[in-house]
């Protein structure tokens, strides 16, 4: 009787266990969509924001995490999928900053930039190469030469040499001045003005195309221009902005939800196997009568 008894338990707790098991089996997870998204966009699709044109210049999906060794699976591994969005902003500021004693080329010309002035202007003086004139011409050496702390130009004839003083040999070096409010062409390829000017250095400021990117992240929020979208990406190579920031709560108040009770069908499920099993054992245990 005690065996029957058990056997009828334990066939209810199989039954009980079976039936949890089959309804986590069948239970579908809450799928993410949007009706109506403002921009379903693949690479390449450009859209407009308050009159500024973007495009999508990537949508990416890579396994992140994982890294298992090689005895078998990529434990924890994730399918992270993710975006960029480009815009060209046609009138960005650019600063240039010249330091006081420093050499730069400008107009394929060399000069030293001079503030050391109270004027509020700078000043280019221009780089002889003295070295490269000195080997152009046949009737000096190719190097000067120093006679009581007096740079010379060794000139040659014959058997004869000559000392030339450097500042009577040598070009004396082109200047130009700038003051803040002034316009210089051609620094990289723009026309630039004269910001302002310190001791330490001249700063120069100019408008041009900049390109800009922003990153776009799955599941999370985005801001393009002055509007916030909710980001999506449903497959590998779409992506979905929207402002169906309901949706999207919704969703994870439903897979929170499936997920607790999924766990109590787990716990049903285990503790119904564990209970069948005790009572099998229980029911051949020998009687002590």
């Amino acid at each position: 009787m005690q065996r029957r008894a058990a056997a009828i338990y334990v066939a209810f707790f199989i039954v009980v266990g079976a039936a949890s098991f089959s309804l986590i089996a069948t239970a579908s997870a809450p799928q993410l969509s949007f009706e109506n998204p403002d921009h379903r966009l693949n690479q390449g699709d450009t859209f407009s924001v308050d009159d500024q044109q973007y495009t999508v210049s990537a949508v990416s999906a890579e396994v992140e995490g994982g890294g298992g060794g090689g005895h078998g699976g990529g434990g924890g591994e994730e399918l992270v999928r993710s975006g960029t969005l480009e815009y060209t902003n046609e009138s960005a500021l650019y600063t240039v900053e010249w330091a006081n004693g420093s050499s730069v080329t400008y107009e394929d010309q060399s000069w030293t930039i001079r503030t050391d002035n109270a004027s509020g202007a700078f000043t280019l003086v221009e780089e002889i190469n003295r070295t490269g004139i000195l080997m152009a011409d046949d009737d000096v050496e190719n190097e000067t030469t120093t006679v009581d702390g007096q740079e010379y130009v060794v000139e040659r004839s014959g058997e004869n040499r000559t000392l030339i003083p450097a500042d009577e040999y040598f070009p004396a070096p082109e200047t130009r001045e700038y003051a803040v409010g002034d316009d210089l062409d051609n620094v990289e390829d723009n026309t630039a003005t004269v910001a302002s000017v310190t001791p330490e250095a001249a700063t120069l400021e100019y408008t041009a195309p900049r390109t800009n990117e922003i990153d776009v992240a799955n599941h999370a929020n985005v801001t393009v221009g002055g509007t916030t979208y909710f980001a999506h990406f449903p497959d590998n190579s779409t992506m979905v902005l929207t402002q169906e920031f309901d949706t999207y709560a919704q969703y994870e108040e439903e897979t929170a939800t499936q997920t607790t009770l999924t766990n109590g069908l787990w716990g049903v499920t285990i503790l119904s196997g564990v209970s069948a099993f005790f009572l099998v054992g229980l029911a051949y245990m020998p009687s002590r009568y």
